[in-house]
């Protein structure tokens, strides 16, 4: 199957060299490439990729305004964020948009196509070094009042087994690896994902992360 890709970056050279990167992978296809969020968006909505690199810092319009739009009109495509910004509220903040990624321009060309690919198949993709801050950050002890009421009353709404489908989502694993652990058919993690989902108000896997990672749930 071949990975429709859309770039999204106001840095010239580096946007014509991930794409002349990117289209070397016989399974990838750059369907286009904007310099900025407004012309991504048209764009986007022209050629409807299954994933957009897209730039966190942008004149005009930025980055997480141009994840906000692009979650609005096409839901099913996976965003990522492509950036040299190592701060853990930026990339609080784009996961919480309904970004499926967060990665750092110093990668190399290899790992960015792996990421892609995962990021395709309904996978969340972090930099590591990023992933190791998140963590942190997520375990330093917040006030009682800095955290929701509502998180609290929408997490006890969650039975056991969507709960073992919380705690493992935030490892990372995908709906292959939680079926393998649990014993249950894929199609079947699909639906309790779904419903986690619905129950938490939430729009991705890497917001369930994030919300393990906040409430103390994770392994």
């Amino acid at each position: 199957m071949t990975i429709r890709i859309l770039l999204i970056d106001d840095h010239t050279l580096f946007r014509s060299g991930v794409h002349a990167l990117l289209q070397r992978q016989p399974d990838f296809e750059v369907v286009g490439d904007a310099a900025d969020g407004i012309e991504g968006i048209k764009r986007a909505k022209q050629h409807r990729p299954d994933v957009v690199l897209l730039d966190l810092n942008m004149p005009g319009l930025s980055g997480i305004e141009t994840l906000q739009l692009l979650q609005q009109d096409l839901p099913d495509t996976a965003v990522i964020m492509l950036t040299v910004s190592e701060d853990v509220d930026e990339l609080t903040s784009a996961l919480r948009e309904g970004a499926c990624g967060y990665l750092l321009k110093n990668m190399d060309a290899d790992a960015l196509a792996t990421m892609i690919r995962r990021a395709a198949g309904g996978e969340s993709v972090i930099a590591e070094s990023m992933t190791q801050r998140l963590i942190a950050k997520m375990r330093t002890p917040q006030k009682a009042e800095e955290l929701p009421a509502r998180d609290a009353r929408e997490s006890s709404a969650l039975t056991p087994r969507e709960r073992d489908i919380v705690r493992i989502v935030a490892r990372g694993a995908s709906n292959k690896d939680i079926a393998r652990e649990l014993d249950l058919a894929e199609s079947t993690v699909k639906i309790h994902v779904r419903n986690v989902l619905r129950k938490l108000n939430l729009t991705s896997r890497v917001q369930i992360a994030i919300h393990a990672l906040a409430r103390g749930t994770e392994d």
